[in-house]
């Protein structure tokens, strides 16, 4: 399989039902950074960036809330952080409902944060760095019956050092 040119994800977009709500949210709650964009769009919207990602929001008056109950198995968008007391500060702080939960793997923990944005659409914060990357290829082969065989070569390394998707091979046994 030849390579694809792609350097890494470059934003995740959302329809919201209140951009200055979900624009606080994302600055409040993940830190993120309001930036510019382009003044050519006749929508409502607003662009926030911070680490190494961007959060593109598109208004729309009567875009249905997907909140219901907090489903760590719901799609979702995951951030790494190094430190989870902070962010569970600040969750409690600004009245955020979350859920936890733990995921332990040959002797490595890593601890999970699930919360809704205000239109319902799932984060997770985990400290997923703790479980090593470990290409399928390495694994034994009565666990990979169910898994596409394109996975079995070596992952190449992310613009952060790494290839973060792999990571969650852990979830598919849960």
């Amino acid at each position: 399989m030849n390579s694809m040119p792609m350097l890494a994800l470059n934003h995740v977009s959302y329809i919201c039902k209140s951009v200055p709500k979900s624009v606080k949210f994302y600055e409040q709650v993940l830190g993120f950074t309001l930036i510019q964009r382009p003044s050519s769009f006749q929508f409502e919207g607003a662009w926030l960036f911070n680490h190494g990602i961007g959060i593109h929001l598109l208004g729309k008056e009567d875009a249905q809330s997907n909140k219901g109950k907090i489903n760590p198995k719901d799609n979702h968008i995951s951030f790494q952080c190094t430190d989870m007391d902070i962010i569970i500060q600040r969750l409690n702080d600004m009245n955020v409902e979350y859920v936890t939960a733990t995921v332990k793997e040959g002797g490595a923990t890593v601890d999970q944060l699930f919360f809704h944005d205000p239109d319902g659409n799932m984060i997770e914060i985990c400290n997923c760095q703790n479980i090593p990357i470990i290409p399928l290829s390495s694994c034994p082969l009565n666990k990979l019956s169910n898994l596409p065989t394109f996975h079995q070569k070596t992952m190449p390394n992310s613009f952060y050092g790494m290839h973060f998707a792999s990571s969650f091979i852990f979830l598919l046994e849960s």
